[in-house]
């Protein structure tokens, strides 16, 4: 099932999302400097690269709600897409929370919450990342034109309707 937006034969979605992961890893990683330095480079650098990442993040977003229509109801990939897609508006609004909080700090330090938000937003974001990968390793949506949108997942045990189909018809 090839991506419903692409450019040059390839799709844009993966090409994208690797700027919002990486700015907010990187932000995650300047938060930790920052605790382990005081220094106050830090907490500006986390939070020009948080607001980056989201910005990044919802431009990703558009591309990815686009290839999601393409995928056909009821199928483990539309299910797993649409996991996905819920936990990528939750790290974005959990590294929002965390830029809000350094906004009305009036200096962008960093406070509990802050650093809580961030560190919580990148676990979700590698989750939903790694879901992400499951959608084109394993289902092969955007790269191949027979796309296995039922195929077992890699938490699932349950058979795909497929497999229930050529169960049944022995």
């Amino acid at each position: 099932m090839r991506s419903r937006a692409r450019i040059g034969g390839h799709s844009i979605h993966p090409m994208l999302v690797v700027f919002p992961l990486g700015l907010l890893g990187t932000a995650v990683i300047f938060d930790i400097l920052y605790l382990i330095t005081d220094r106050t480079g830090y907490q500006i650098a986390a939070a020009y690269t948080i607001a980056a990442g989201i910005i990044g993040g919802l431009v990703a977003a558009v591309f990815g709600v686009a290839d999601l229509s393409g995928v056909p109801a009821g199928s483990r990939a539309k299910r797993v897409g649409v996991v996905h897609g819920a936990l990528n508006v939750l790290s974005l609004a959990l590294f929002a929370a965390s830029w809000l909080q350094r906004v009305g700090a009036g200096n962008w330090k960093p406070h509990a919450g802050a650093l809580i938000c961030s560190f919580a937003g990148i676990v979700v974001a590698a989750i939903s990342g790694w879901l992400g990968g499951e959608l084109v390793e394993r289902y092969g949506l955007g790269v191949r034109e027979d796309a296995n949108v039922d195929a077992p997942g890699a938490v699932s045990r349950k058979p795909s309707r497929a497999e229930n189909q050529r169960f049944a018809n022995r």
